[in-house]
């Protein structure tokens, strides 16, 4: 008996996939639960599983798109099991593309240890000998693939170029759009032609909160099991900054304004296909730990293409961080429906008037973007100097005020 393989719903406002990659060959034995198939939606990516164990024949082809609800493949679940297929197992860990870490010595040894398996001149070989020359990063031009004198010394020459490829190239290599990067692109105009989209910016002497993570990192560790990192520091700030500044915390439906009583966080995070906003729910209410153990997790599950759709869905304000790699500064687009979104840049060490004096200050800049429809100029710098207080001012994010107004009721 042939049972059917169909794209499953995977979300009420998608319609159609695309078939990624196939795990498993036409004609191959699949057990039961056994991941099949890569399948992508123009949100995330995710795995078909076969339903029952049996030969697999497989109907679409990689790169096909398809609708909810169309046959994938079959599988024959009367089949006779191959001596030779192995025995149901979890599906193996995802091959980590590093080679081992070896001492210099050992890395050395490596280099000059002859191969077998190459066939050389004797003078190629002496030059590779004497100048320690990786024989992989040689393209043999003899016949039967035997590496000549030239060889070597044109490795030697052009030492980044690599094996086989043609210095000055002008080759072309057209390549179909995921449906990740077709739903960005779209969203990214949307927000441009239908936002009036203004940015702010501001600059952040990161000095207190450098010190609390070079004092408090370890014992963090330990207790929590998470590292500290910046990106608590600026959600915990935001949260308190959101909720003195509503209409950034806001979104235009129709002839409405919808104001959150809570704060889901966007995270953005450059994912393999393309960039994602996991969502951080009510990090109003979650601890420094909280927050930056759910960080890890939703970043860990982009990285490997996991996160749900519920995991990608609402947000009432976006963070971004381009400093990771290297931004100085931009101006982040909005992630729609939401209204504003805060930028982090890098940190760099730069000259500072202080009380008349020149110094030294690790500082970064960030910006707000933000939709002019629904917030006025004098509540998005209110909101991005109240980020800036709650930052340089780390005792703030305790209660969201100076601890000893709190204490005085001021």
């Amino acid at each position: 008996m042939a049972i059917d393989i169909k794209v499953p719903t995977v979300g009420e406002s998608i319609s159609e996939v695309t078939l990624v990659k196939w795990l498993k060959k036409d004609g191959e034995w699949a057990n039961r639960d056994e991941v099949i198939a890569e399948l992508e939606s123009e949100k995330a990516t995710f795995e078909l599983n076969a339903e029952q164990a049996g030969v697999l024949k497989i109907t679409a082809q990689e790169g096909d798109t398809l609708k909810i609800g169309d046959v994938v493949c079959s599988i024959d679940t009367e089949a006779a099991k191959p001596e030779s297929a192995p025995a149901a197992k979890e599906a193996p860990a995802p091959k980590v593309a590093a080679q081992p870490q070896t001492t210099n010595s050992q890395a050395g040894k490596a280099d000059t240890q002859p191969q077998t398996d190459v066939k050389t001149t004797p003078v190629a070989a002496a030059i590779i000998a004497d100048k320690k020359v990786d024989v992989k990063k040689v393209t043999p031009s003899g016949s039967n693939g035997k590496i000549l004198k030239q060889d070597v010394l044109e490795a030697l020459s052009n030492p980044g170029r690599k094996p086989g490829v043609e210095l000055f190239g002008r080759t072309d290599r057209p390549e179909k759009m995921s449906n990740l990067r077709k739903t960005i692109s779209r969203r990214l105009v949307e927000a441009k032609n239908t936002t009036a989209m203004l940015t702010t910016f501001n600059e952040v002497d990161m000095s207190a909160i450098m010190e609390i993570r070079t004092k408090y990192k370890d014992k963090f560790k330990e207790t929590h099991g998470v590292n500290l990192g910046f990106m608590s520091f600026f959600t915990k700030a935001c949260t308190y900054a959101l909720m003195e500044w509503p209409s950034v915390n806001a979104y235009i439906d129709g002839e409405n304004i919808i104001y959150h009583e809570y704060c889901d966080i966007s995270i953005a995070v450059s994912a393999p296909k393309g960039l994602v906003v996991p969502v951080i729910r009510n990090a109003e209410s979650l601890s420094m730990a909280e927050i930056e153990a759910k960080v890890v997790e939703l970043a860990t599950k982009a990285k490997e293409n996991k996160l749900t759709i519920e995991e990608m869905t609402g947000g009432t304000f976006t963070i971004t961080n381009g400093g990771i790699f290297g931004s100085m500064m931009s101006t982040p687009i909005i992630n729609i429906p939401q209204s504003a979104i805060l930028g982090m840049h890098n940190i760099l060490q730069r000259p500072m008037a202080v009380n008349g004096q020149v110094v030294i200050k690790p500082m970064m800049y960030v910006a707000l973007s933000y939709d002019h429809r629904i917030i006025d100029g004098r509540e998005s710098v209110s909101f991005l100097v109240r980020v800036k207080e709650l930052l340089e001012n780390p005792e703030l994010l305790l209660f969201g005020k100076d601890p000893v107004k709190s204490l005085l009721e001021l």
